[in-house]
C-alpha cells in the first residue's frame, strides 16, 4: 500500500510539471459605473463666487487647513463620495497681504510639489467669457493629486482647486476616474462667476 501511495504521488508530481503553457492571470481593476452628468448651481449668497457642479457631488464647508483654521469662510470641498474623490477649493482675496504675484507663486509651488512622483506636469492656460482665467495643472504619474488649477480675475479674486482621492495613488487604476472628474472640474471652471 505504501508503494502504491508513493507511486501515485510521483505520478501527480510528474503530471503537474509536464505542461509548460502556464499563463499568469492578468491584473485587473474593478469596473466603475459612472453617474449621469447633470449639473446644479452653487450660488450661496455670502460667497464671492458661483459655479455649476455635478449633481452627484456634495458641497462641504472646509473649516481646517492643515489643522489650522481656514483663512476665510469661503473655502469649500466638493465631495465625489461615490468615486472616492474630493476637490479642495481655497479662495483668497487679492490685496496687499495677498498680492496676485505671491498667490501665483504659491499655486505653482503647491502644484510642482508633486514633481517627486509625477512623470510630467502640463500647464495649459484657460480664459472664460466670465472674466476668469488661470492654469490647469495636469499631473501625470503616481502623484497624490493628478489635477489642480487656479482661477482668477487678477484684481480681486483668486480660487485654487486640487483633486485628491481617498486611495493610494496609482495612475493606471485611477485614470478612468481622473478623466471623468477632470471633465466635470473643467465644467465648473467654465461656469465660474465672480459675484462680488
Amino acid at each position: 500500500m505504501k508503494y502504491f501511495i508513493v507511486g501515485c504521488l510521483i505520478c501527480l508530481l510528474y503530471c503537474s510539471c509536464e505542461s509548460e503553457d502556464f499563463t499568469p492571470k492578468q491584473r485587473g481593476y474593478y469596473k466603475i459605473e459612472f453617474p449621469e452628468r447633470t449639473y446644479v448651481t452653487f450660488n450661496q449668497e455670502s460667497y464671492p463666487y458661483s459655479f455649476e457642479f455635478p449633481a452627484y457631488a456634495s458641497i462641504e464647508k472646509d473649516t481646517l487647513f492643515f489643522d489650522q483654521k481656514a483663512e476665510n469662510p469661503w473655502w469649500i470641498n466638493i465631495n465625489f463620495k461615490s468615486l472616492g474623490g474630493k476637490v479642495y477649493l481655497s479662495y483668497k482675496i487679492i490685496n496687499a497681504a495677498n498680492p496676485h504675484k505671491k498667490l501665483l507663486k504659491i499655486s505653482y509651488q503647491m502644484s510642482h510639489f508633486h514633481t517627486k512622483k509625477a512623470d510630467y506636469i502640463n500647464e495649459p492656460e484657460f480664459h472664460t467669457p466670465n472674466n476668469v482665467h488661470g492654469i490647469y495643472y495636469d499631473v501625470g504619474g503616481n502623484a497624490a493629486s493628478a489635477f489642480q488649477f487656479f482661477a482668477t480675475d487678477s484684481v480681486k479674486h483668486f480660487l485654487r482647486g486640487a483633486l485628491y482621492f481617498d486611495a493610494t495613488p496609482n495612475a493606471d487604476s485611477l485614470k478612468p476616474i481622473n478623466e471623468f472628474l477632470i471633465e466635470d472640474i473643467m465644467h465648473m471652471v467654465n461656469t465660474l462667476k465672480w459675484t462680488r
